[in-house]
């Protein structure tokens, strides 16, 4: 039980599996003699899903900590960049309303955690919506204006932002690198059995052509399957299935119409009659997908709806039948069980509403890199407090998801009427919507250091959606708004000043494509 935990094992690549072999290669020093070993084995044969093409902020530093180009990122996955979610017709329904819209931008509020905005803008600006108010982000997206400029350097920002590229890309691109600079071994084989040492830990992997890979702490990688974890220890699936209803895809990859047509600087969510579509922009070509319920619709019917958004934003008509993926929404019962922890979709999988599955891979990365077991005793210590942490940050996700859906107004379907049955709701999103009512989303509401979505994001969402706190709670706080229309005019000039400054999105890319970015 004291031995030395020198090899990681993961099983399965694509972006989950070579972005935790990064991290932790680039971490435990596996390029240096005497570093962590640290091998990936990945079957020949098994293609992975590939569509996860939008991420969060926290991928930057990810991927700077890994030691990777971001103008290498670019030019070889096509990557392109994201300020944040845009919302169209979630609220009444008016999909092509400009009024029915609202974003959820990565930037803070000007002043956030200074003054109660909220009450600032109810009590003086209740005509202009909450996130234009405060952010310039809005802004910068409607003018598909990129975050940052040609002479900013690499991972720098003027405005915050992720990425979204494309996702079949990306893991090749990882793994040339963790396999050329970082040191990880990549076995290319079909595993074949598990084989266990007496107390129950994996020993090692059989595999068809490779014999045995013998390892210390196994990390599950393997997507739906989840081999190891659900397979083989039979860790329990969790089905989220009465609390998110979507549960498939139809996935297309669409070219522009022109060469010069823009490139959107966010995420586009439309909602239909049983779900959303997902409009993504890359640098080469544009990715949609419409998720939605099987208990709701149909395949067809959703089919049908996919080639109407895709005609009524400009997109070809002769496209392609789209690519189906089906899903449970759920999430294993524990995520590290003995020597194995399962990342990715090997640990769960929620629909792509707001592009939180390769953050919860980033999060799983960043703590097994920091708190990895020195030796097999203390492992079940720290397997404890990751199965603590992610069971946490899981219910949050789920609860920051489902907030979308149970503050519509729709009404002009079962899948809508649905989502507003209180027993749909988790409870403690039902607790926090009822103090909501009141007052907004603060810092007491989400209070660890780690929160996934800070309250910034909730305000956004909940006031995007319509919601108001009654007039009593704000006004019982008699100074709650001092201060918010000193922050409303520097978000107000910084809006002017970035709208001046920044440039157009595709252009930016282009230049990047051809000359890079400065380094810091």
């Amino acid at each position: 039980m004291s031995r030395t935990v020198r090899h990681v094992v993961i099983v399965g690549g694509g972006s989950a599996g070579w972005l935790v072999a990064g991290v932790i290669a680039a971490r435990h020093g596996t390029a240096e003699p005497g570093g962590l070993r640290v091998t990936l084995l990945e079957s020949p044969d098994r293609a992975t899903i590939g569509v996860g093409e939008g991420t969060w902020p926290s991928m930057r530093d990810t991927l700077r900590g890994i030691g990777v180009s971001e103008t290498e990122l670019v030019r070889e996955c096509d990557a392109s960049f994201k300020q944040g979610s845009r919302f169209d017709g979630w609220v009444q329904g008016g999909a092509g309303d400009a009024g029915d819209r609202y974003y959820h931008p990565f930037s803070l509020p000007q002043g956030y955690g200074e003054a109660d905005l909220v009450a600032g803008w109810l009590q003086r600006h209740a005509g202009v919506p909450f996130a234009d108010l405060v952010s310039p982000q809005p802004h910068v997206c409607a003018r598909n204006l990129a975050p940052k400029q040609a002479t900013t350097p690499e991972y720098a920002a003027v405005a915050n932002y992720a990425y979204h590229f494309d996702a079949g890309k990306f893991g090749p691109w990882l793994r040339r690198h963790c396999v050329g600079r970082l040191g990880v071994r990549h076995v290319q084989d079909e595993m074949v059995a598990v084989v266990s040492h007496d107390n129950g830990d994996i020993a090692a992997l059989r595999t068809r052509d490779h014999g045995d890979l013998a390892g210390d702490l196994f990390v599950d990688c393997s997507g739906l399957p989840s081999l190891l974890l659900g397979q083989h220890f039979g860790v329990p699936f969790m089905s989220q299935a009465h609390v998110l209803f979507c549960d498939t895809a139809l996935a297309l990859q669409l070219p522009y119409a022109g060469e010069s047509d823009p490139i959107a600087s966010q995420t586009i969510s439309t909602a239909q009659t049983s779900g959303w579509i997902w409009d993504i922009g890359l640098s080469s070509r544009r990715g949609i997908g419409h998720v939605y319920s099987s208990a709701h619709t149909d395949d067809d019917t959703a089919e049908r709806e996919l080639r109407a958004y895709v005609q009524a934003t400009g997109g070809p008509a002769g496209i392609g039948a789209p690519r189906k993926i089906s899903f449970t929404p759920g999430h294993r019962e524990r995520f590290w069980q003995r020597n194995c922890v399962a990342v990715g979709m090997a640990a769960g999988f929620i629909e792509p509403l707001e592009a939180s599955a390769l953050a919860l891979v980033e999060l799983s990365a960043a703590m097994l890199a920091d708190e990895l077991p020195a030796t097999r005793e203390s492992m079940d210590i720290v397997a404890r407090r990751f199965n603590e942490c992610f069971s946490y940050r899981w219910g949050r996700i789920i609860d920051f998801l489902k907030m979308h859906y149970a503050l519509t107004r729709r009404t002009d379907t079962d899948f809508w009427r649905d989502n507003l049955r209180p027993e749909t709701l988790p409870e403690r999103l039902r607790e926090q919507l009822l103090l909501w009512c009141h007052r907004s989303p603060s810092r007491h509401d989400l209070n660890r250091v780690d929160e996934v979505f800070p309250s910034a994001s909730y305000q956004y969402v909940l006031y995007g959606m319509g919601a108001r706190p009654e007039a009593d709670g704000l006004m019982r706080r008699t100074d709650a708004a001092s201060g918010a229309d000193g922050h409303f005019r520097d978000a107000a000039d910084l809006t002017r000043r970035m709208l001046a400054a920044l440039p157009d999105h595709r252009a930016l890319i282009q230049h990047i494509q051809r000359h890079g970015q400065p380094l810091i």
